[in-house]
Order: structure tokens, then sequence, then C-alpha cells
């Protein structure tokens, strides 16, 4: 932790809620220094000039307000596609991609405006303190990080009003009694967590879901959609072709309306605890569907195979805030040169939740009519088969027998 006399001008990631509202003046009377605010639209939805308004009458001179969803999408979002990152089997790391973009562009405003310290709103509990902490010393090791949740006594909600109110300090009309649960929201998902949903016995409640319809109430009609890949990356629905974010977000709006993307998790945080999360992210569990079965016709088994080996490790690198790190970084690399030739177009069918792939495409394909057809055919020899069996049985027969005689 920094010596508070050493800090001069604080980059403070800023939404305008009642944590970093607090946050804001916190800084202002603890640190006596000058604070930058920062807020990025990673597509969350919310309307962002209120943001500034907060932060122009709490007296702050430099404001930045960045809308990042193209670069979001296109740098983050769709290099861990190609990887189909999930982890623990299920989760599609919507919250854990979007802290490295905010941790370097914290870092680059830092450098812009000359601050000696970046500030942040995770708790003391949770994986978004490490994530932001790792990719910002991965970026600028002499960078100084300020945690107001692991210095400051305000340790409730009740606490944390009450400051609010002697300080002067707006206080979100929903804020002043107990939030039902938290959210985190950007262009790829939404996470709630904690309240309501903090028992992982009891199912949640229907308002928590905001982005996806009920499966049981979406439309009885199937829906047909393509998507068009190249280099591992969508590139277009339906024959139009579209930006990054521009996609994700049509992604967004077909998923949601069929009920698709819904998930409630209880995941092992990177600090120890177990945690219940309620996840919606209605474009990405179409784009994972529809990335793996281009995948099927484009890739080979070897490459295939590895690529799912390895996944499970850089799902959790992003997941622990390692992004920046070398081994993430190398295994990007194979991943990428995996996709040089996943182009082509998948049909998916959307149903009442599901997303089934229900045709594929590509110029680029490995599949071959002609060598799996049950009819006759002139480029396969089914006698082959024989000693290739033979072959891969021999160590198998000859431990049989050793078993057999030893009893």
């Amino acid at each position: 932790m920094p010596e508070k006399k050493d800090i001069n001008k604080v980059v403070l990631a800023y939404s305008g809620g009642l944590d970093t509202s607090v946050i804001l003046k916190w800084l202002q009377v603890e640190y006596d220094c000058e604070v930058v605010t920062f807020t990025a639209d990673l597509g969350q939805g919310e309307e962002l000039e209120p943001a500034r308004r907060k932060a122009e009458r709490a007296g702050i001179k430099e404001i930045y307000i960045e809308d990042l969803r193209e670069e979001f999408v296109r740098d983050f979002v769709f290099p861990m596609f190609r990887a189909n990152a999930v982890y623990e089997g299920l989760y599609l790391l919507g919250t854990s991609i979007a802290r490295p973009l905010i941790a370097k562009r914290l870092v680059e405003i830092a450098a812009e405006t000359g601050a000696d310290a970046i500030s942040h709103g995770a708790t003391g509990k949770g994986n978004d303190q490490v994530r932001f902490e790792l990719n910002a010393y991965a970026l600028n090791p002499d960078i100084h990080v300020i945690a107001p949740w692991r210095e400051w006594d305000l340790n409730s909600r009740e606490k944390l009003i009450d400051w609010a109110e002697k300080n002067q300090i707006e206080i979100p009309k929903d804020k002043r009694g107990e939030a039902p649960f938290s959210v985190d929201a950007n262009l790829l998902h939404t996470s709630s967590e904690g309240k309501v949903l903090e028992d992982p016995a009891q199912m949640a409640p229907d308002y928590v879901y905001q982005r996806t319809v009920d499966p049981e109430m979406a439309p009885d009609e199937a829906e047909i959609v393509e998507i068009g890949f190249e280099r591992g990356d969508a590139v277009s629905i339906n024959g139009e072709k579209l930006s990054p974010a521009e996609l994700l977000t049509g992604l967004n709006e077909l998923g949601g309306k069929h009920g698709i993307g819904r998930l409630d998790l209880v995941e092992n945080r990177f600090v120890g605890m177990k945690s219940r999360g309620v996840y919606e992210t209605p474009g990405g569990a179409i784009l994972l569907a529809a990335h793996r079965g281009i995948e099927q016709i484009t890739l080979d088994r070897g490459a295939a195979h590895l690529k799912d080996e390895l996944m499970p490790r850089y799902a959790e690198l992003i997941y622990n805030g390692f992004w920046y790190a070398p081994e993430r970084e190398m295994l990007q690399a194979a991943i990428d040169k995996s996709q040089e030739h996943v182009a082509g177009l998948v049909k998916v069918k959307l149903y009442k939740g599901s997303v089934n792939i229900v045709g594929r495409s590509s110029p680029n394909t490995i599949y071959s009519e002609a060598h799996v057809t049950f009819e006759e055919d002139a480029v396969y020899d089914q006698k082959d088969a024989e000693g290739f069996i033979r072959l891969n049985a021999l160590r198998l027969k000859l431990l049989a027998r050793r078993n057999k005689m030893i009893g």
C-alpha cells in the first residue's frame, strides 16, 4: 500500500454508482489528492452521461468516458472465443475478460495525466481485485494501486450509505435500502451475485434475469440463423457483414429472444472461496456453439484435440487475471495458428433456451463425403483397417497375456 503523502493524483475506475461515488470522495478526503475518473462503455447498456455529471459535481477536472465496445469484442472477446474458453466447464468468462481492458486504460490514463496511482471498487473477497491489479502490474510494474475496500472500515452497505450522507454524496435511489443483488454487465454478459442469490439451494428469482426471456416463454417457432466465420472470428449474421461489437449485439438480441445463455453456477474463486453467480450470455452461447461447428469441418483432429486439452488452462488464466502473462500469450499464439483455415458458414437453430448446429460448410473443409459414404467408393480400402487394428491391439494383447500368466 502506497504512503498517502506520496499520492498526488489517482485514476479511478468510476461507474457513478454508490460504491465508486463514495470511493471518489474518500480518496479526496483520505489521500488529499486529485482524482481523475475513467468510465468505460463496454456495452453494459447504461447511459454514461450521468456519471460525467456526477463527477463534475464532485469537482473532477479530468473526466474520461470512452466507448470501448469494438476494442473489447475485437481484441479480447474474439481471441478468447477462438479458444472456446469455458471456466469449470460452464462459465463463458464474461466478467473476467473485461478486466484486462479496463486495467489497460487505467494504466494508460495514469501515464497521460501524470497520475501516481490507480484505484478500483473491487472488494477484498472477490476475483476482480486480483484481475485489475495483476493486469495493471503486468503493464506498469511501478504503478500504485489503491483498493479502498481493503483499507477502510465501511464494510457494510449501511455504513457506506451513512458515510455518503455525511459527506453529501448523491445516493442512487435504489441503493437507499438493501440491494437485492449485485450486477456486472458488458456486451458479452450479465453477472448477478449476492443477497437473494447467496443460498445456492434457492432458485434465483425471475427478476434476476435481465437480458433473456424465460425459455418457457420464448417463441414457439424455432429460428435458423447463419453465422459467417473468417480465421476463427464471426464476421456476419445471415449474410450481413458486421463489426465485432455489432455482431455480438445482434447475437445477444437473437439469443435473448429465445431464452439462450442462462447459467446458475457455483464457482471456485481464485481467492479460495466458492460463490454462486447467475449469468446471462445469450450471444456468447450462440457464438461458442457456432465456432465449434465450423471447427468440426476445418480443424484437423490433432489440432482440435490439442486445443481442447489447452483450453481449461487458458480459461483459468483469464479467470485468475493473467491475460498479459507470457503463458497466456504463448497459448494464444498456438490457438491463433490453429484458426488460419477456420472459415465458412454455420447454421444454428435457436429454440426455447437451446442452440443447435444444423449445418456447416467451408471452402477449407477437411470433411470428405467420398471417404465416409456407406455406398461403394474408390478412395478407401476397408481391408486396411485390419492391419491398423492389429497394430493398435498388439500392446493390449501382450498385457492381457502377461496378466493371465500371473493370475
